[in-house]
């Protein structure tokens, strides 16, 4: 049961052509002034209510950027965020690394109805010759659990993991968050392309995207704009390495970057045609659980959604238990939709929100790690805003 049919259909494209061509001004919209007072009166008390150090806001209103900087990058150096600053963004990364896969489709490289053995001959005999690359990149493949074990530290510690997993479910009836599901799935979509993941993630997909400041591993010259992250209770703390971390939560980029990265999700005409299917396939929904459908990376709703439908979607039990799914047949890309994705290291806290039919694009980066629900609360109160 594990759903192999992932083509991009002339109705899938069709359907993403209807929705970026949809993109409607705001039928009354807001001053600059407005926008920067509802920003204000949400950012200043969110952030004093969570003791966040610092956060960048950015965002995008039928076409147009507005950038937010609040606080200090660093407690230590007093140092403030700016248009500079590197936010380590988690699971949003996961976006990133669909896009890839997507990508790699677009380029023949791979089809997601593929079974995983078949781009990596160490799995060959394990449970992934039954698990197909969809299912690792929506998180179906049977119960990958949220972590590694913790004695899984390098290759030969993965590969023995995944050559010695068993299933808890058959492969397409369920979904449990994975990061070694999402990772196993970058990491054959860059072995498809005959790269390793950072640097196909380097050379090719971030620069034919346009983006100049999001990076896998910090250059040396930009570790002065690295913000200091902190945990829930205030410790210091930055992302570590690990196995298959580029691939599940290795990004870091600005609040800038991360909208030209959200603004091209919601009109990606001026990419390449490969890129604009890979781009259709990350936003297409696949399943349903509950009021969410899951596509690849983000995370999809019928617009308008209530506040509690998008806090459930993002919850805790969402996250860590295991959930029945219900398979759209086909797999479609409905014209009103709301796209999100959280993501969190030990320090950070990341949120993006999109509406590709209103044209816009909402962007909370923090160097702290504070819960999903207020993030989604801070979002859904600007969202409400920008759209009347």
């Amino acid at each position: 049961m594990n759903h192999p049919d992932s083509r991009i259909t002339p109705a899938m494209m069709a359907g993403l052509a209807l929705m970026l061509g949809a993109g409607q001004s705001l039928a009354a919209p807001l001053t600059d002034e407005q926008i920067a007072a509802s920003v204000e009166a949400t950012i200043r008390p969110l952030m004093q209510q969570q003791a966040i150090p610092g956060m960048a806001v950015a965002l995008s209103v039928d076409g147009k950027q507005y950038l937010f900087n609040y606080g200090v990058a660093s407690k230590q150096t007093n140092q403030p965020v700016d248009a500079d600053t590197l936010f380590e963004i988690g699971s949003v990364s996961k976006t990133f690394t669909a896009t890839l896969a997507g990508f790699a489709q677009a380029h023949r490289k791979l089809n997601l109805g593929d079974v995983a053995s078949k781009h990596w001959p160490a799995l060959k005999g394990s449970a992934f010759d039954g698990v197909t690359l969809l299912n690792l990149g929506t998180y179906s493949a049977g119960g990958l659990p949220l972590q590694f074990p913790d004695q899984v530290k390098d290759e030969k510690g993965v590969i023995s993991y995944y050559a010695h997993w068993k299933p808890d479910y058959a492969p397409g009836t369920h979904r449990l968050y994975s990061n070694p599901s999402l990772g196993l799935f970058g990491y054959l979509a860059a072995k498809s392309l005959g790269k390793p993941f950072t640097d196909v993630m380097n050379d090719e997909l971030l620069p034919q995207l346009g983006l100049q400041r999001t990076y896998l591993q910090v250059p040396a010259e930009q570790t002065g704009h690295y913000a200091q992250g902190y945990t829930r209770d205030n410790k210091a703390a930055r992302v570590g390495p690990g196995p298959l971390d580029a691939e599940a939560y290795g990004v870091k980029t600005t609040a800038g970057d991360l909208l030209r990265f959200v603004e091209l999700q919601i009109q990606p005409q001026s990419l390449s045609i490969d890129l604009q299917r890979a781009i259709a396939l990350t936003q297409t929904g696949y399943y349903r659980v509950g009021e969410m459908t899951q596509g690849l990376g983000w995370e999809t709703y019928r617009y308008p959604v209530s506040l509690r439908h998008l806090l459930k979607g993002n919850s805790t039990a969402m996250t860590l238990k295991p959930h029945p799914v219900t398979w759209l047949k086909p797999a479609r890309l409905p014209p009103d939709t709301l796209l999100n994705k959280t993501g969190s290291t030990n320090g950070f806290g990341a949120y993006v929100v999109f509406v590709p039919s209103k044209r816009i694009g909402i962007v909370l980066l923090a160097n702290k790690n504070y819960p999903n629900d207020e993030r989604v609360k801070a979002a859904h109160a600007l969202l409400t805003a920008l759209d009347g």
